[in-house]
């Protein structure tokens, strides 16, 4: 069985149709239609039901779907016990979203190298949507973002609630910040809801990015305001390069930790309780600073 076939059974899968799948493959809707067609070929069952509004999984395919997660994970754990150096005795693959990273990640990895020094370790960044995919084809081991899908393979924890604040790079003295300035970091549909609700006028923003840290970079460079984890500008408040706008609401931002819920590769349990008590300690500061 060519191992393509079962990543294209788990993309129409994850994208619920036979189109879908074939544009994020790069691949035309008949090249999508033979793979299947020749997996089920193999399989002697049909996986799919095609109609209007998609595909559906047969029963056939539900029962197929465990065991092509599988043979996808194993082939992919194979790929990297493999080509693991001499040296180390274990590898993972962890993934997060960008504004993840900075001030919280980054901190979570120099553990994980500390307290995993026989294992090779490889970091990923993304938006939720590859996320999810490297997670599902098993090429990702733990994935941390703020709008996780649910798929049955996967266990879908929560880590930490972000509190985004606004912050600008003058002291306004009471005065709203110039939504002219207003650089919007995309953190969302829910927060770009909440935030046309509570403050209209910043609901047509001339400069949108869609990475924190870019956000941040250019409101400090050039002045203007903007949405940020109150983790993330606790200590440049205190420096006075910027300063909380305290008459604007704040909104709260879940973030997910996403992992296989069989978990073939023994590294995973540790590094995820290591995430948490990076995640902990990171909070305990934030609050400290804040007090």
């Amino acid at each position: 069985m060519d191992t393509e076939f079962v990543r294209t059974f788990l993309k129409i899968v994850d994208t619920g149709s036979f189109i879908s799948a074939a544009k994020s493959l790069h691949l035309t809707q008949a090249a999508v239609s033979r793979r299947i067609r020749s997996l089920e070929e193999y399989m002697g069952c049909e996986l799919f039901v095609r109609n209007r509004s998609g595909a559906s999984l047969t029963a056939s395919g539900r029962r197929f779907l465990q065991y092509g997660v599988n043979i996808v994970q194993t082939l992919e754990h194979a790929r990297y016990e493999v080509g693991i150096a001499p040296s180390f005795n274990g590898s993972l693959v962890v993934g997060g979203r960008f504004g993840l990273w900075q001030g919280l990640l980054i901190d979570w990895l120099d553990i994980l190298s500390t307290q995993l020094p026989q294992s090779q370790i490889r970091a990923l960044t993304g938006f939720e949507d590859g996320l999810m995919q490297s997670l599902v084809d098993g090429s990702m081991d733990i994935g941390i973002m703020y709008t996780p899908q649910h798929r049955p393979t996967l266990q879908v924890e929560r880590l930490l609630e972000e509190e985004l604040i606004l912050v600008t790079t003058e002291k306004l003295a009471g005065n709203p910040p110039n939504p002219a300035n207003y650089v919007h970091v995309d953190w969302g549909p829910e927060f770009r809801s909440q935030l046309n609700v509570n403050l209209p006028e910043l609901s047509s923003p001339r400069v949108t990015v869609g990475i924190s840290w870019l956000g941040l970079q250019r409101i400090l460079q050039s002045g203007g305001s903007g949405y940020f984890p109150r983790r993330l500008v606790t200590e440049l408040i205190q420096n006075k390069q910027l300063y909380s706008v305290e008459a604007a609401p704040s909104f709260k931002l879940p973030v997910y930790v996403v992992y296989p819920n069989h978990q073939e590769n023994p590294l995973i349990s540790s590094a995820i309780a290591l995430l948490h008590q990076t995640t902990e300690s990171i909070l305990n500061d934030t609050e400290n600073q804040t007090a």
